[in-house]
């Protein structure tokens, strides 16, 4: 196995002429080897993770306007911008339907989640789903896809720029246009991204988000400018900054294949993904670098894919990827090393390029 790379077996080794039927076990074999209650939500325990998430915020703002330090300040900001993203990670399970079994529930909370942060939560939600149900698919894939070698170079200076230059800042964008081959703007229901019978779901979370925008203008225009870049603009941006650094490493790994055609099926897709560590903001953000399990069983709620990973590896074997590195050396390595794949081929990975913008 790759270095980058910890696996039960060392000594398995994945072919990579790999076809449909080559796989070891079948998603019933993974389902049947995780524990009965993984797959079940705890109502109070997912309304904890939320409560718990918005009083951290709501405590860090009140400690914030009693300090009123500039030397207080970054910190916040680091802070704040955390919980943002560990909020987006509970909105996150609503929108999998894994926060509980009551769907007005999950959107109420999902839309409670996301709202504050600027992700419209049912155009998210969607979009995600896609993403889910075509993982490691060249052609289908919705987020974090490769690009292929022609395009790359193909590709107009801006999408490069937010795309492969500061991608830790490509989150925005992304939700008003993907990108130039995969267009759709997450807002708007005649959007590529939505059904016809989705509309309604789409424009209440957009109507949502222009009110929050408009909240936003308003706090500007009562208190100024500065008092909604330090007590908003800036947490939001640290909030970019996680969503984007871990989604990218998630998906972006040389050694990690992506399929073309007929060669792609779920399963195989759902094992192009990765679990990362990230030591002490492990449990901030509710593990939610435990991504293989997770890609594999969505619904599952995420306090109970440690548990699942673990019954999982001894069937996974080999084809269970979990990284090694620290995660700012991960991110390095992966930023220089992964810009496109080949043109051509049904299995093919990441390749580095020296060209410039």
């Amino acid at each position: 196995m790759p270095h980058t790379f910890i696996a039960l077996s060392e000594s398995a080794e994945i072919d990579s002429t790999l076809h449909v039927t080559d796989l070891p076990f079948t998603l019933q074999d993974l389902k049947a080897s995780i524990p009965a209650y993984c797959f079940e939500p705890s109502l109070g325990r997912s309304l904890a993770y939320f409560f718990w998430d918005v009083g951290v915020i709501a405590a860090l703002y009140a400690i914030a306007h009693a300090i009123n330090a500039w030397w207080f300040f970054p910190l916040f900001w680091l802070m704040q911008g955390t919980m943002f993203w560990a909020l987006f990670v509970v909105g996150h399970d609503c929108g999998h339907g894994s926060f509980s079994r009551h769907r007005w529930l999950n959107s109420l909370v999902g839309h409670l989640c996301h709202t504050p942060i600027l992700v419209p939560y049912h155009g998210w939600r969607i979009s995600h789903r896609t993403h889910h149900s075509n993982t490691g698919n060249l052609d289908t894939d919705e987020s974090w896809y490769p690009v292929s070698q022609s395009k790359y170079v193909q590709m107009p200076w801006y999408e490069k720029l937010f795309r492969f230059y500061v991608p830790l800042l490509a989150y925005p964008v992304y939700l008003f246009r993907r990108s130039t081959d995969r267009k759709g703007s997450h807002f708007h229901p005649a959007s590529a991204l939505f059904r016809p019978s989705e509309k309604w779901d789409v424009l209440t979370s957009t109507a949502l988000w222009l009110l929050m925008i408009g909240f936003l203008g308003e706090l500007a225009y009562v208190y100024g400018w500065l008092f909604l870049v330090q007590y908003y603009l800036v947490p939001y941006l640290v909030f970019v900054v996680w969503l984007d650094l871990v989604t990218f490493l998630h998906h972006t790994e040389q050694e990690i294949p992506w399929y073309r055609g007929k060669d792609w099926f779920f399963l195989k897709g759902a094992l192009s993904t990765i679990d990362r560590d990230y030591g002490f903001f492990n449990p901030i953000h509710h593990n939610i670098g435990t991504h293989v399990a997770h890609h594999i069983f969505l619904s599952m709620p995420h306090y109970h894919l440690k548990a699942a990973t673990t019954a999982l590896k001894p069937v996974l074997g080999a084809y269970y990827r979990t990284s090694d590195e620290p995660i700012w050396k991960s991110f390095i390595r992966s930023y220089q090393m992964c810009r496109f794949v080949p043109n051509t081929g049904s299995q093919v990975y990441y390749q580095p390029s020296k060209q410039q913008l």
